[in-house]
């Protein structure tokens, strides 16, 4: 696997591309045509999510652990968005987040969305369910010292989450509808009150069955690797 040596450029990436890029490509390829361009958008987000994920070590055997765990992290989110109406993908990104990492978090977030959707359909929401999910691991990671010290404050965060995936959602909503206005994004809010909340409610039951057998596990293999 290869590995980004140099520091400075690393730092440049983990902004550049989940705060620039990825956004700035999933917004224009819903502009300008969504119907074509998606999987093309979803393609590119997925490579721009494995560039960031390598920026994220400096050691090639701690990169290669790093990614078996989270191709196995990745795995239990397909998985899990088999389960009717309550799907714990928006908790296993953040679990993955808090402990692995924000760059294996977005990686997690991101595919989990792009290869689950060849089973639940791909479309023009694709890359923007890759960039909610996305968002929401780096921020895990980004936020995990305080998160991993609470049990209730990452069941609180995950459940926020779950409301922050909603509005990116509602975002594509109003781009599909033939352009963004504050007014509709609103509307686009209040309507999906009820499916927001019956999400982020779910988020919140996962999170406190799993943060904390997943957490132990999950720092045990990072002590047993040197990850």
């Amino acid at each position: 696997m290869t590995v980004i040596k140099s520091k400075p450029l690393r730092e440049i990436f983990k902004i550049l591309i989940p705060f620039i890029l990825i956004p700035f490509s999933v917004v224009i390829g819903a502009i300008i045509s969504p119907e074509r361009s998606y999987l093309y958008v979803s393609l590119a987000v997925t490579l721009l999510s494995l560039l960031l994920f390598i920026s994220g070590f400096d050691r090639k055997q701690t990169g290669t652990r790093r990614m078996v765990i989270s191709a196995v992290m990745t795995a239990l989110c397909v998985i899990g968005r088999f389960i009717p109406v309550f799907k714990p993908i928006t908790a296993i990104t953040v679990i993955t987040g808090v402990y692995i990492g924000g760059e294996s978090g977005f990686l997690v977030g991101a595919v989990s969305a792009f290869i689950s959707n060849f089973f639940s359909g791909q479309g023009p929401w694709t890359p923007f369910q890759m960039l909610g999910w996305g968002i929401i691991g780096l921020l895990s990671g980004m936020l995990s010292r305080p998160l991993k010290k609470n049990r209730w404050l990452i069941v609180t965060f995950g459940t926020v989450m779950g409301m922050l995936y909603s509005f990116i959602m509602d975002v594509w909503t109003v781009l599909w509808g033939g352009g963004f206005s504050a007014e509709l994004y609103l509307a686009a809010i209040v309507t999906a009150i009820p499916h927001t909340v019956i999400y982020s409610v779910s988020n919140m039951i996962f999170l406190i069955i799993l943060a904390k057998p997943f957490g132990e596990k999950l720092e045990r293999i990072k002590l047993k690797y040197g990850i």
